[in-house]
């Protein structure tokens, strides 16, 4: 548990005691205090016995990250900072460095593909054919299915991170093709003492799509007395920006450690979805549903915050609703469990800790990659 420190006031006379902004009074400091260092102690706790089980495997893995920079290379990071708890050996190269002459060299066991939009199908191709396995795992399915349906059947095996695109891509020919969601990085993602100024009840991180718009043009008049915050791109789209401005970061777009900070700052964080036939960015010209929980589901529920998100038809997979998360169907819904759960505190608090033992022991990128490479290795049928 965080040590807590006392500060004892003085007497006053006359004058009376003045507030810093965005400061708490002592007392108030105090009992804050002991309510994270005691909330603060127990995620800790439950860091410290949750621990994915792995084990290294005896293997050359060349792993070619996604080579798209911000915002991918934290996922580029993430991934392979775990590749290296679990093989023996790992390289790391980009789609633009010379991949086939130093495959030609080295001869890995097995080519790992992050999203691969940029990475030309012709030298999976020559790997292929100098018998080094290959795998891509697509980290944005469905929204660019125009263009991964051409990439994936170049491949050996193909890992999405949508339930639907399994038959997806085993109707335009590939044999091996499994469901695997992306999951957290817990060194960038975890219980976390946030700055004080940065504290509220709410928050939502994430661009505003116009199904989130549709939401939170009928949200934010419930959450006016909260405090709350939105950042992201295109929240001026909002009818009404003028009013929420100042509680807006628009076009922020954070890296993993601040919008960790975040999450831990805030009692709820909410996750809204993207959907599958948004006219932003959107090349999923299959108009395939989206079904499966996004990577900030995990992300949110790692920080030992409570997660509240839309009820995705996959999500029960992962979590258990109303014992490890909290779901809504409506901005309405949503408006009355956060009134419920902000004035339930220790209900909140054991909701948001069961979430994160769960997250640390089936969703982290230990487990998933543990599960890409036990597939990727199996005998070729």
């Amino acid at each position: 548990m965080a040590k807590i420190v006392g500060v004892r006031r003085k007497k006053a006379a006359a004058m009376p005691v003045k507030r810093r902004r965005n400061r708490p009074a002592v007392g108030d400091g105090y009992g804050l205090g002991w309510q994270h260092g005691y909330w603060y102690g127990q995620c800790e706790s439950i860091v410290q016995r949750t621990v994915a089980p792995f084990y290294i495997r005896d293997m050359h893995v060349l792993f070619i990250t996604s080579g798209k920079g911000f915002p991918y290379s934290p996922l580029d990071n993430a991934v392979g900072q775990t590749l290296t708890q679990l093989v023996a050996r790992l390289s790391v190269m980009s789609p633009k460095d010379d991949i086939l002459g130093f495959a030609t060299r080295e001869m890995p066991a097995l080519a790992i593909v992050l999203d691969g939009l940029d990475f030309p199908v012709s030298t999976i191709d020559a790997l292929r054919s100098m018998g080094i396995r290959t795998a891509i795992w697509f980290t944005d399915d469905p929204y660019y299915t125009e263009v991964t349906a051409n990439l994936a059947p170049h491949y050996d095996f193909v890992f999405t991170l949508e339930r639907n695109c399994v038959p997806f891509y085993e109707q335009r020919g590939c044999a091996r093709v499994h469901y695997l969601p992306l999951g957290v990085h817990t060194a960038d993602f975890r219980p976390r003492n946030p700055r004080y100024e940065l504290r509220g009840d709410i928050c939502f991180i994430g661009s505003a799509y116009w199904n989130r718009i549709r939401l939170f043009e009928e949200l934010l008049p419930r959450m006016s007395k909260r405090s709350f915050r939105l950042s992201g791109l295109w929240w001026d789209r909002l009818s009404d920006y003028a009013k929420w401005q100042d509680r807006i970061d628009l076009g922020k777009w954070m890296g993993p450690i601040d919008t960790a900070e975040q999450y831990n700052a805030h009692k709820i964080v909410i996750n809204v979805h993207r959907a599958h036939d948004d006219s932003t960015f959107n090349r999923n010209i299959y108009n395939i549903p989206a079904v499966s929980p996004n990577p900030r589901t995990f992300e949110i529920a790692a920080c030992g915050t409570l997660l509240m998100s839309d009820n995705r038809e996959d999500l029960a997979q992962f979590y258990t609703p109303g014992v490890e998360i909290v779901t809504y169907d409506s901005a309405q819904d949503m408006a009355d469990k956060m009134d419920y759960y902000l004035s339930h505190e220790e209900e909140r608090r054991q909701i948001a800790l069961r979430g994160l033992h769960r997250t640390l022991r089936d969703h982290t990128y230990v487990s998933r990659l543990s599960q890409l490479l036990d597939l990727a290795t199996m005998p070729l049928a």
